[in-house]
């Protein structure tokens, strides 16, 4: 027997926009089940004709969206012959794929998904995503070091955007930066004079690794997935 959901969730499983920003589609009469107005509570299964617009919305595979707490050691690739890559960690029975990456070295929060029209949406530097970190370092370091990191720092040649940094200790501080360049925060540091010793990833824009053990990994919820599909602008057909 075929589930029934609710029409605004199709929408958020297809990828099409977020719940809220359905509701609004159906409210306006935007959108058919079956060629009738669809309404506010409607149930459709896959045997359902639904449009938005006039444009039909097949129903293809679901969007998937996992939030993971990797693990110093676990390599971010999809490539099966590395040792502890990052899918077989998982052990997703459905085919995934990391958005963007984590050092090996470093600890944290990091999405996996099956949506490939997601992932520039959300690394793209000029929309603007927040990551924040945790960071410890090999020395103490002074208030020099906090403005010159928050003010941007020359690597490979370009300087990094503005970041914001919170002291947390001698030398450990919390930086948020909104742009992903690879490696940068141990390459900031070390334009400076300073080692990494531990870099542990907190958040991607509104989603926190939170109350995941290391090595845990769930999907998001239906809240995260609409805040999600609200921050990279997918406001329906």
């Amino acid at each position: 027997m075929t589930t029934a959901i609710r029409l605004n969730k199709f929408f958020t499983e297809q990828g099409v926009c977020s719940r809220r920003e359905a509701d609004r589609l159906i409210e306006s009469g935007a959108v058919t089940v079956n060629g009738l107005v669809g309404k506010l509570g409607d149930r459709v299964t896959s045997s359902d004709v639904i449009a938005c617009n006039g444009r039909v919305i097949s129903w293809g595979q679901a969007p998937l969206y996992i939030k993971y707490h990797k693990p110093v050691g676990v390599t971010t690739t999809s490539e099966s012959h590395v040792a502890r890559n990052i899918i077989a960690e998982i052990g997703h029975p459905e085919r995934i794929f990391p958005i963007g990456r984590l050092d090996k070295d470093s600890s944290g929060l990091i999405l996996l998904t099956n949506d490939g029209d997601i992932v520039n949406d959300i690394l793209r530097a000029e929309f603007g995503h927040e990551r924040e970190y945790v960071v410890e370092v090999d020395r103490p370091f002074d208030q020099l070091f906090v403005d010159r990191m928050s003010g941007g720092v020359t690597v490979l040649g370009s300087q990094t955007k503005p970041c914001r940094i919170i002291r947390m200790g001698a030398k450990r501080f919390r930086i948020v930066l909104t742009e992903g360049r690879n490696r940068q925060i141990r390459r900031m540091c070390a334009t400076l004079g300073y080692r990494v010793l531990r870099l542990h990833r907190l958040r991607i824009m509104h989603i926190t690794v939170e109350g995941l053990g290391v090595g845990e990994w769930r999907e998001l919820t239906e809240q995260e997935r609409d805040q999600l599909c609200e921050a990279v602008g997918r406001t329906g057909a």
